[in-house]
């Protein structure tokens, strides 16, 4: 199966190579456990071997995700300033509903359903970050958010697109984890007390990859000024 680079050497290796091409992957964790990091490593990976790239962000402007690539040593600016990577901010329309709205923001408010995200694709993306899915997943049944999970997937791998959908774990649970039963493969990080060490520290663990032998294990991972840096693990098993 053909791979694209996460941007993590470490995460490369555990997963033959990169994330499936023309596949979707989903990434959930609390806050600060770095999700929209493990974004802009594969934005920035696939914007220097040359990819047509878009982000859609519903929690942060353009602005914050730049900055924060250029703090990581991963700086996506020059790819956003010559077009090569759109950043779609539907934080900036949540922004102005509540300033409009009396009574402050209700997620009906925002009238965006997961397939239409797909009118933010311009001809010839390639790889795909939204961030973050729960801003979508509060508002709709279960039934109906698993067919616009079904519906969304289908429409990425149509359009031949590489994707990280991120969603805050809050909201996984809060949906009884459905997006997990449509993507092809899922990461989990975390974010708990080493007893021992007696500190906080971030675990990544690959509860599914399709295809891909994969290890059950935990691994732990640091967020350094160079961006992710995972401590490997050793053994496998092979997911279908």
């Amino acid at each position: 199966m053909e791979r694209v680079s996460t941007g993590i050497e470490e995460l490369d290796r555990k997963l033959s190579g990169g994330y499936p091409v023309n596949k979707t992957t989903l990434i959930t964790g609390v806050a600060g456990s770095g999700k929209t990091i493990y974004g802009i490593h594969f934005l920035h990976r696939n914007c220097v071997e040359g990819r047509k790239c878009l982000m859609i962000a519903t929690e942060e402007t353009p602005e914050d995700i730049l900055y924060q690539a250029q703090l990581l040593g991963h700086d996506i600016k020059p790819y956003y300033e010559n077009g090569q990577l759109v950043i779609e901010s539907i934080f900036e329309s949540r922004s102005e509903i509540i300033g409009q709205t009396r009574y402050g923001f209700k997620p009906e408010s925002l009238d965006i359903e997961l397939p239409n995200l797909i009118e933010f694709i311009r001809e010839g993306t390639e790889c795909i970050v939204i961030d973050n899915l729960g801003t979508f997943a509060l508002r709709a049944s279960r039934h109906k958010l698993r067919d616009q999970f079904d519906g969304l997937n289908y429409l990425l791998r149509k359009k031949g697109c590489t994707t990280l959908l991120i969603m805050d774990e809050s909201a996984h649970n809060l949906t009884n984890q459905l997006a997990e039963y449509s993507v092809y493969g899922s990461i989990r990080l975390l974010v708990k007390e080493n007893a021992y060490l007696g500190k906080m520290e971030r675990y990544l663990c690959i509860p599914k990859m399709r295809s891909t032998p994969i290890s059950p294990d935990m691994s732990i991972f640091e967020i350094t000024s160079e961006g992710i840096r995972i401590h490997e693990t050793k053994g496998g098993s092979l997911v279908e």
